[in-house]
């Protein structure tokens, strides 16, 4: 259903540094600015481990290019072969109002949209098993729970959030393909021809304007926002911050 839009500005960096696109988050949700969609890619590929994660306790950070912490909890992600998303605005904002499991609910419904319209058949894994589930690897795409996002009878997006100051923080990662750390996962690439993250791009903005009631405007992220963000970078692969769980 079509809300009434108000504006969000859009920030897209395909292919940017690790330590820079947490860091850009992080400043996102402390600045505290225009509400902000981002859409990224990381290079090199990257392992991120979720806040709360001990290090020692995933056995991919031997596999990975480059290792970092989010300050977003859940399981780690590779960073490769995906597209990852940022929203980044106030809990007042109608997305966020509420139980915290509805705004997952919110977003992942529009996911879906967008992912239907690649070809995409998914849905909420509500009760479903999931061929994807293991046990002791630490990694986001193998362990499920009802809100995340499947088809295929295989987990291919997850997402998780980070709340303080009355502001949000919500990351998602969508998987194009997989990678020899995640394995027999859901892809898009399995289903038609979205293999690239121009791909679904264009798809998932339209799907986040329809359901979410977002007018996204393209822009870049502030001077203050990039001074905090250039200050933040070198903690996300700080080995003290890394191991500190």
């Amino acid at each position: 259903m079509t809300r009434a839009q108000h504006p969000w500005r859009l920030i897209t960096t395909l292919g940017a540094p690790p330590n820079f696109n947490m860091a850009l988050d992080e400043a996102l949700l402390e600045i505290g600015g225009a509400p902000t969609l981002r859409l990224y890619t990381w290079q090199p590929d990257t392992l991120s481990l979720g806040y709360f994660q001990k290090y020692a306790e995933v056995p991919g950070v031997a596999q990975a290019s480059h290792v970092v912490r989010r300050i977003t909890g859940g399981g780690a992600i590779h960073h490769a072969g995906e597209l990852t998303f940022s929203l980044t605005t106030d809990l007042s904002d109608p997305i966020y109002q509420g139980a915290v499991p509805r705004s997952y609910e919110r977003v992942h419904f529009a996911v879906i949209q967008a992912l239907g319209q690649v070809g995409v058949r998914a849905k909420l894994r509500l009760d479903d098993s999931l061929a994807s589930d293991q046990a002791a690897t630490g990694m986001c795409f193998h362990h499920s729970t009802p809100l995340d996002i499947a088809w295929m009878g295989r987990k291919g997006m997850g997402s998780a959030q980070r709340r303080r100051g009355g502001r949000v923080l919500h990351h998602g990662s969508i998987k194009l393909a997989t990678t020899p750390i995640e394995g027999a996962i859901a892809t898009t690439s399995e289903c038609g021809p979205c293999t690239e993250p121009a791909d679904l791009i264009p798809h998932l903005c339209l799907a986040f304007e329809q359901e979410l009631g977002m007018r996204l405007e393209r822009g870049v992220p502030s001077p203050a926002e990039r001074e905090l963000a250039s200050r933040l970078e070198p903690r996300y692969s700080d080995p003290e911050f890394l191991r500190r769980r």
